[in-house]
């Protein structure tokens, strides 16, 4: 055998890439592996949720009257905790709580997740763009960002969901406003972002070569920025859910009967001493994918960021 031949024996091992890299990090705390493994099971719940309580035979549309005492409590244990009913049921209604619970990981991730990809989509047009092409249009876009970190938003969406037609679909359009109203502190990262690359070798180059600027932008600019994008979109998830939240909890977001974490958090304060399980589920739900999504943020950051230390 040829030394030549020997060499093309020899197995040359695969090179990771980019992303294999970034899953084997990831992999590697097991925070972000808790996190993850959260998100993707509040996620199934939501798209599984008429598989799931097809089980207990149970939905959270209908009304068990006989299951709450004359003064609309619920009769039994921890709220009327029971076989068929897991989370007990609402008092007033005696709807099934671990259905309004899990229909209402619908509408919140509906709501957040929508929310974020339209924030995300103006924030990352208007940062990128601003920052490359500067002058009178980087002025306009900066005051704009200004006016709106100053907006005080909340009371604007809160007067404009109470003025909303009633037969006008709550969740998409709560997803459209908060997204709207969200893009600021996107615009703002991903412009700081672009300045810093506009001033890079390759990008001088190409400009010196000819390349139209689109074509910069799209092919040296945005690739370079996606790490920091895909970092805030997963830190600012939480905050949409929240907002969502917040809204319904003040009575002016999603309408009944439509499941919702925040509107039956705000029922709940009302029965919290009597039937304290109806406020303890929905509020669980709620904080746990906030800090699922906030501790995967972090651990995303930190495993695409090459001066982070890792044991």
């Amino acid at each position: 055998m040829t030394a030549t031949t020997a060499r093309e024996d020899v197995a040359v091992p695969a090179r990771k890439t980019g992303f294999r890299t970034l899953v084997g990090n990831l992999a590697r705390d097991p925070w972000a592996v808790a996190a993850a493994t959260t998100i993707v099971v509040f996620v199934l719940a939501a798209i599984l949720a008429d598989a799931i309580t097809a089980i207990t035979g149970v939905d959270p549309y209908t009304y068990n009257q006989h299951l709450l005492d004359g003064r609309g409590q619920p009769i039994g244990w921890g709220g009327g905790i029971s076989a068929t009913h897991w989370f007990g049921v609402e008092p007033l209604t005696g709807r099934d709580l671990f259905a309004i619970v899990v229909y209402g990981a619908r509408t919140s991730l509906f709501i957040g997740i929508s929310a974020t990809l339209l924030a995300v989509l103006i924030g990352t047009v208007v940062g990128i763009t601003s920052g490359y092409f500067g002058g009178w249009y980087d002025r306009i876009t900066s005051r704009a960002v200004d006016v709106m970190f100053g907006f005080p938003t909340l009371v604007f969406l809160i007067a404009l969901m109470a003025i909303i037609p009633a037969d006008l679909p709550r969740p998409p359009f709560i997803a459209l406003v908060i997204g709207v109203f969200g893009w600021p502190g996107i615009s703002r990262i991903v412009r700081g972002q672009t300045l810093a690359l506009r001033e890079r070798n390759f990008v001088v180059a190409s400009k010196a070569m000819g390349a139209r600027s689109w074509r910069i932008v799209l092919g040296q600019v945005l690739p370079n920025v996606g790490a920091t994008i895909v970092v805030v979109a997963s830190v600012i998830i939480p905050g949409m859910i929240a907002a969502e939240a917040a809204l319904s909890f003040l009575g002016v977001g999603v309408t009944p009967p439509t499941p919702s974490w925040g509107r039956t958090i705000g029922e709940a304060i009302l029965w919290v001493r009597t039937s304290p399980m109806y406020l303890i589920f929905p509020g669980a739900a709620l904080f746990l994918i906030t800090l699922a999504f906030n501790v995967f943020g972090d651990s995303l950051r930190d495993a695409l960021d090459p001066r982070t230390a890792r044991r």
